[in-house]
């Protein structure tokens, strides 16, 4: 009888010390398979193309410490590719991902880089969150040589849901003969685009500047 018992204590030992280690591999396997999905998500990201862009190693070790995945490396490279530093690049992405976005401003940037924005200005309109599908009125007005503070100006009306003029407004305005310190002035305001054509009129009536900003600007 004690034999018994003893061979029945034995098995169900070794029953439970296999039912452990099979946990134990389980576990490990399950570590492993997080710690691949979940702790180098980057790590099979091919970065070449932002190294064909002409990155520095320096900078593309940054983006990587940013997660940055597939579809924003192509964006990246655009953007630098069209002319936006290392560093535009970096910074760009980390006010992206502030805001819990994807960076898919590739072209936009290009775009303005090529109109012959500033980076600092390309910046803080991506701080705004200002380079989605209104970026090409910004772009048209910089190419009809609208000034920088102009633009911020507009574009910060749209960010916060303000009426302001149309960029194509603003040229128009701006070949009448409008001085940009006047044209600054009507952003600031929020003059709606509803007034363009009353503005225009007035100004083809002989109204100085100054006349203007008192009609549609306000005391």
């Amino acid at each position: 009888m004690g034999n018994i018992l003893g061979n029945r204590a034995a098995h169900g030992a070794g029953r439970l010390a296999f039912r452990r280690r099979a946990f134990g591999r389980l576990l490990l396997l399950w570590t492993l398979a997080f710690c691949h999905s979940g702790c180098h998500p980057t790590s099979l990201v091919d970065t070449m193309p932002l190294d064909a862009a002409g990155m520095s190693y320096d900078a593309i070790q940054q983006l990587k410490s940013l997660r940055v995945t597939a579809p924003e490396v192509a964006q990246i490279a655009k953007a630098r590719q069209g002319g936006l530093s290392d560093a535009g690049c970096v910074t760009a992405v980390q006010i992206f991902h502030a805001r819990g976005q994807t960076f898919d401003a590739g072209d936009a940037i290009a775009g303005l880089v090529q109109a012959g924005m500033s980076e600092n200005t390309i910046l803080a309109l991506a701080s705004l969150n200002q380079l989605g599908l209104g970026a090409g009125d910004l772009q048209a007005m910089r190419l009809a040589t609208l000034p920088e503070t102009i633009i911020l100006e507009v574009a910060r009306h749209h960010a916060a849901g303000q009426p302001v003029l149309a960029g194509a407004s603003f040229a128009s305005l701006k070949n009448a003969g409008l001085r940009e310190s006047t044209l600054l002035e009507l952003a600031r305001h929020g003059v709606p685009d509803s007034q363009a054509g009353a503005i225009l009129a007035f100004r083809r009536q002989g109204a100085s500047d100054e006349q203007i900003l008192r009609r549609f600007a306000g005391p």
